[in-house]
């Protein structure tokens, strides 16, 4: 594994290099995926947008200062589950580690729970390998979702 630094993000700068990443991994590893103009709607502002507006929880993956890959977790005390929201890494960076180590940090904060859940595209199998290597299994939610013109599937974990 290449040395990276994980951390919460705490500058604006960090989270626009968050939203550069969102934006590049959805653009890349998605078309043909997601409708194109769900993809044509996602720009570079809008994941600054969003990034900036949503700041807590965020874990950012940093090589040299700058940032390659992020992923955001959830709580929910009420049903006793931690979710994983995101998790994406510049394609440049897979099969690094990046991903394991962003998962496994994003894990640790949901500790206790008792289950830890998140949502893939169906078709995506490159993700849907690396949850199961990660014990990961499908609970049967599925969701249509018309704006992305594609299915999302549920997958979970007992938590640590």
């Amino acid at each position: 594994m290449m040395n990276f630094e994980i951390k919460l993000a705490e500058s604006d700068e960090e989270l626009r290099g968050k939203a550069f990443v969102h934006w590049k991994t959805w653009h890349e590893a998605y078309a043909g995926i997601v409708r194109q103009e769900y993809l044509d709607k996602l720009t570079l502002a809008k994941c600054e947008e969003i990034a900036l507006t949503w700041r807590e929880n965020t874990l950012v993956a940093l090589d040299r200062g700058r940032v390659v890959g992020f992923a955001c977790y959830g709580k929910n005390d009420e049903l006793d589950f931690g979710e994983i929201v995101a998790l994406y890494i510049l394609p440049a960076y897979y099969g690094t580690g990046l991903g394991q180590a962003l998962l496994d940090a994003a894990c640790e904060r949901l500790t206790g729970y008792g289950r830890i859940r998140l949502d893939v595209l169906e078709k995506n199998a490159r993700a849907i390998r690396f949850y199961e290597k990660n014990g990961f299994i499908p609970d049967g939610r599925r969701t249509e979702s018309p704006s992305l013109g594609a299915v999302v599937i549920g997958m979970s974990r007992k938590g640590i």
